[in-house]
């Protein structure tokens, strides 16, 4: 399967086992043209993708999720997209399965959505409409004490801003369709204490709100218009977009999302309870976005060559800080991303929903994955999704051609065990 193929437009194969595709959009500059790391036309070796359902297989169990969703893409190898597990039980199907899954079902990207907020800041940037430096009070009011933060700082997660997830979790899973104000929302990570700007960086949902709505004051524009003209029209996104406030399913044909509830010594995995709809304002342009995992993939390999930018300078994820003084020194942030070594991509979770896509710029080498439960937020899918990185970076090359220098700094038995490690704790029904 070929990753980055367009609807529109097709270049002739290269050889019989290697297809070079052309990705052609419009956006605000004209024309827009793109040409992909070419990806060999086959699957994946046998012994690759076993060890890949075994590593899907593990997750499931692990972090409670019924499903998966999952695409793995070797420019010099094959590819690997699959759906493992059902859409789960739920009050909606009286006790029974909710399904079979398939890969064209959509769903919530959550984190992912801060990269293409940021896109929106570089596009608009790079054209001169706002400039990178501005201080985010000059496009926000009510935020004077963030007379030093520019929008930059928004993007890159150096605002200094804390995080509002640890006091809204409860009401997002207790009320999912609740339609949120985004300054409201953002307020609560404000709220908490602040560290220096544009010195450290700090995983705030806060700073992605505040930028979503600085953009949307810059331009006279909605936020899902933004992502639209600027991200996944140019990019041919079809199944991608940030839906409007109104509580809805992620789609026409959505992966079903569920969450655990607690009980004394664990959780009940038994009975998830289903939070498949919900308000996209409870993400916005934090992690409100919904795609399928074509499209994640699609949109993340480009995202980690900078294709949209039509500017070289200022290199968005040149100058990256660590993510925590205590991780490895491989693993750093910058320009609304996390770089894992030489790949670069996002991670996180929203209601019903655990996210991770990442992708080497030099070669193509891509990775996504959806779980459908985010009792254990962003860990089970950024471990799985490292995991499947480590052992699809080992597939040989197929014939003809020739597998590039490429590493990564972490092995998959690493993650295997770490997810194995942290498995939820399930209790069985307490007997009547």
């Amino acid at each position: 399967m070929q990753l980055l193929s367009s609807r529109r437009w097709r270049a002739a194969a290269a050889s019989a086992a290697v297809l070079a595709l052309v990705l052609t959009g419009c956006s605000s500059e004209g024309s827009f043209s793109y040409t992909p790391p070419a990806q060999v036309d086959a699957t994946l070796p046998d012994a690759t993708v076993e060890a890949m359902q075994a590593a899907v297989d593990n997750a499931l169990t692990a972090s409670g999720a019924s499903g998966a969703i999952v695409g793995v893409w070797v420019p010099w190898s094959g590819s690997w997209v699959t759906a493992s597990g059902t859409q789960g039980r739920d009050a909606g199907t009286q006790g029974r399965d909710g399904g079979e899954l398939s890969t064209d079902m959509t769903f919530r990207i959550a984190d992912v959505t801060r990269l293409m907020t940021c896109d929106v800041l570089y596009a608009l940037a790079d054209e001169g409409t706002v400039k990178l430096d501005a201080k985010v009070p000059k496009y926000v009011s009510g935020v004077a004490d963030m007379k030093d933060v520019t929008l930059l700082d928004l993007c890159n997660g150096t605002s200094g801003a804390g995080s509002s997830e640890p006091t809204v979790k409860g009401a997002l899973l207790n009320t999912p369709e609740r339609i949120w104000a985004p300054l409201e929302l953002a307020g609560y990570g404000l709220g908490r204490e602040r560290v220096a700007p544009a010195t450290t960086f700090r995983d705030s949902d806060a700073g992605y709100l505040l930028l979503g709505a600085a953009l949307e004051r810059a331009t006279g524009k909605s936020a899902s218009e933004l992502i639209a003209e600027y991200v996944t029209e140019p990019l041919e996104l079809s199944a991608t977009s940030l839906p409007e406030a109104t509580p809805a399913a992620p789609g026409d044909t959505p992966l079903n999302g569920h969450y655990l509830s607690t009980v004394e010594g664990g959780y009940d995995c038994a009975a998830p309870v289903d939070i498949t709809k919900i308000s996209s304002s409870s993400g916005y342009t934090d992690s409100g976005v919904v795609s399928n995992i074509t499209d994640l993939g699609r949109y993340v390999q480009a995202e980690a060559k900078q294709v949209l930018r039509t500017k070289e300078k200022p290199d968005r994820f040149g100058a990256p800080l660590p993510v925590s003084e205590k991780g490895p020194s491989w693993y750093q942030a910058a320009g609304g991303a996390y770089l894992a070594g030489s790949m670069i991509g996002q991670h996180g979770w929203v209601p019903g929903y655990a996210t991770s896509a990442y992708s080497d710029p030099a070669t193509g080498f891509t990775v996504a994955v959806v779980l459908n439960d985010s009792t254990g937020g962003s860990r089970f899918a950024q471990q799985l999704s490292w995991e499947l990185a480590g052992i699809a970076s080992k597939a040989p090359a197929a014939s003809g051609q020739t597998a590039p220098e490429f590493g990564l700094p972490f092995t998959a038995e690493q993650y295997h065990e770490a997810i194995t490690k942290s498995a939820l704790v399930c209790v069985p029904p307490a007997a009547e």
